[in-house]
């Protein structure tokens, strides 16, 4: 570990600590590095959705009962 990687208790479910040794294990990993690159996807995913929405702001918007009559109206309903 790094000296400035910070030190957090994570409290886990009996099931899901035993998937992420297990994990571990077979990737020759620590616990910690399973963790890491999870929040690091994560993180990655909120980031790309963030992007995407910024890109879309402008795109007009349409309400669930447009889109009903829309669909509806295309022969998809």
């Amino acid at each position: 570990m790094s000296e400035l990687s910070k030190r957090s208790t994570v409290y886990f479910q009996p099931e899901i600590h035993q998937a992420l040794r297990m994990k571990a294990a077979t990737a020759h990993i620590s616990v910690s590095e399973v963790v890491n690159e999870a929040v690091r996807i994560a993180l990655r995913e909120d980031q790309e959705d963030l992007s995407a929405f910024e890109e879309r702001a402008e795109e007009p918007t349409l309400s669930y009962e447009e889109l009903l009559i829309d669909l509806e109206e295309n022969g998809k309903l």
